[in-house]
């Protein structure tokens, strides 16, 4: 999908740096001083317009939520998602998920969302898939040992390659559903792109992958 430039996003994104982070690598190992807890941390790789994250935030105040997108022409529309809600267990990161530990410490994560990604459909495109190897890894270095990844996406292809590549690397599936809206999982909180794809009758996928404790 082609985004519309936003010349102006990176203003707002200044205007904000209690939603956004700035340099947020500076508060690698020293996020609880963020959110002055020290509750467990949950990143969101993608985040879309801010619905899931803010949606989570809100059913799970004890839990903060960090939404990582590099896109300034999304960042904005979460901030104006998160603006309305005034939420204190969710913040911003403006970068490029390819290196979490740039960010992070080992074991500062506990849970990573990955909410209807770019499935990347060509092969000579796999690496950019956000399942994997090099992504899986990149999760892992900064989880607590049995930390979770949690996806969920109507492209029946990036989910069948994403079960495969979790499973490669040895990760434990959990929760598997592949007609998400028509199984019995409770406490769905549904982004933008699943309201549109299952208004259209779109089959949405669900899976828990668990990594092994080294």
């Amino acid at each position: 999908m082609r985004l519309r430039n936003k010349p102006w996003a990176q203003n707002m994104i200044d205007d904000h740096p209690e939603i956004v982070i700035p340099d947020p690598e500076n508060w690698k190992g020293r996020w609880n001083e963020i959110f002055k807890n020290d509750h467990p941390i949950h990143i969101e790789v993608g985040t879309g317009k801010g619905q899931f994250i803010s949606g989570m935030a809100e059913k799970y105040p004890d839990i903060n939520f960090i939404g990582i997108e590099r896109q300034k022409s999304v960042v904005v529309s979460v901030i104006d998602k998160l603006k309305e809600t005034d939420q204190k267990n969710v913040r911003m990161m403006n970068v490029n998920a390819a290196d979490l530990k740039d960010f992070f410490s080992k074991g500062e994560i506990e849970r990573v969302y990955l909410n209807f990604s770019d499935p990347w459909p060509k092969n000579r495109h796999e690496k950019r898939r956000l399942t994997y190897e090099t992504f899986l890894q990149s999760y892992e270095e900064v989880m607590v040992p049995s930390g979770e990844i949690h996806m969920k996406t109507d492209n029946q292809g990036l989910f069948e390659y994403s079960l495969h590549s979790f499973s490669k690397y040895g990760m434990v599936l959990n929760n598997v559903s592949l007609d998400l809206h028509k199984s019995n999982f409770e406490g769905n909180i549904m982004t933008e792109y699943e309201e549109k794809f299952s208004a259209k009758g779109n089959r949405i996928y669900r899976c828990e992958a668990v990594y092994r404790s080294k």
